[in-house]
């Protein structure tokens, strides 16, 4: 699983010009699933989302988590994150997990994340054409890859 982490001011996803979800401060999540991915990654994922300190303490220091920093969590699945552009310049996607796979995993993930951070998380919906509206805080973008561990 490959995560893209925006720290933001604001965010939120639109559907059919109607929002599905929406936060304050906090960390947007951009989640790709890879067919060899399992519950073990997402696990990992989410464990790593929650504790991450991306948010400045008293110091100006990137020491505290999003719940330590009273943020909250938007998630959207996006499978262009297994983008391959080896070749011409059409992206493939072979790599990304075919929905009857990925969106399991997805699902796990996001039920991980809300019990680590003992709060609902805000998401988009799985496969729908989404709008995604964000302030980046910072800027800061961390990318997370389960296959990149140790």
């Amino acid at each position: 699983m490959r995560l893209v982490i925006q720290r933001a001011r604001q965010a939120s996803v639109h559907i059919d010009g109607r929002c599905v979800g929406q936060i304050d401060r906090g960390l947007v999540v951009l989640v790709g699933v890879e067919e060899v991915d399992t519950r073990e990654d997402a696990d990992w994922l989410a464990s790593k989302t929650a504790a991450m300190r991306l948010f400045a303490d008293a110091e100006g220091k990137m020491n505290l988590s999003v719940t330590e920093a009273g943020g909250r969590v938007l998630a959207i699945s996006q499978f262009t994150l297994f983008a391959s552009t080896k070749k011409g310049n059409r992206p493939g996607f072979t790599r990304a997990a075919r929905p009857e796979k990925a969106v399991p995993l997805y699902e796990h993930f996001l039920a991980q994340l809300e019990g680590e951070l003992g709060t609902a998380v805000e998401r988009g919906v799985f496969g729908a054409d989404m709008q995604v509206s964000l302030v980046n805080d910072g800027p800061v973008t961390i990318v997370i890859d389960s296959r990149a561990r140790e």
